[in-house]
């Protein structure tokens, strides 16, 4: 049986999960960091991805989430972030339309802010994968 910490994810509307895991990817801009209960100390910025956990019942979690920070400490994993939704949340006709615009964004970049639409496009992608995959 794996060793078990307690994993919080967190938005500023609501709580997402709270409970026992025995691992945690997190995404970041260095690519994916694994999270297991003996790890030592840390903080880190996150990027919109996928993020996956396995609960305490050996279940294998998957769901968005946006920018954030995550800290785990002491047994504790806690992780902060902009928005996070659950694949059955994900409104999928939303996220394409969210695709589309940041795609016609980018090609007119001279009247748009380019890096935020490139981020649209990421958060977009990633939910439609996250949809697809249930």
């Amino acid at each position: 049986m794996s060793k078990k910490y307690t994993l919080k994810i967190i938005t500023p509307d609501r709580e997402l999960f709270e409970g026992e895991v025995s691992k945690t990817v997190i995404p970041t801009n260095d690519g994916n960091i694994e999270i297991y209960a003996n790890h030592t100390p840390i903080t880190v910025i996150t990027v919109p991805n996928k993020t996956e956990f396995v609960d305490e019942a050996e279940n294998k979690k998957i769901l968005f989430t946006s920018s954030g920070v995550v800290t785990f400490n002491d047994g504790m994993l806690t992780f902060c972030c902009e928005s996070g939704e659950w694949p059955e949340e994900i409104d999928i006709a939303r996220a394409e339309d969210a695709k589309m615009r940041a795609e016609n964004r980018i090609k007119d970049s001279s009247k748009f802010d380019e890096k935020r639409a490139k981020l649209a496009l990421s958060r977009a992608l990633v939910r439609i994968d996250i949809k697809n995959n249930l």
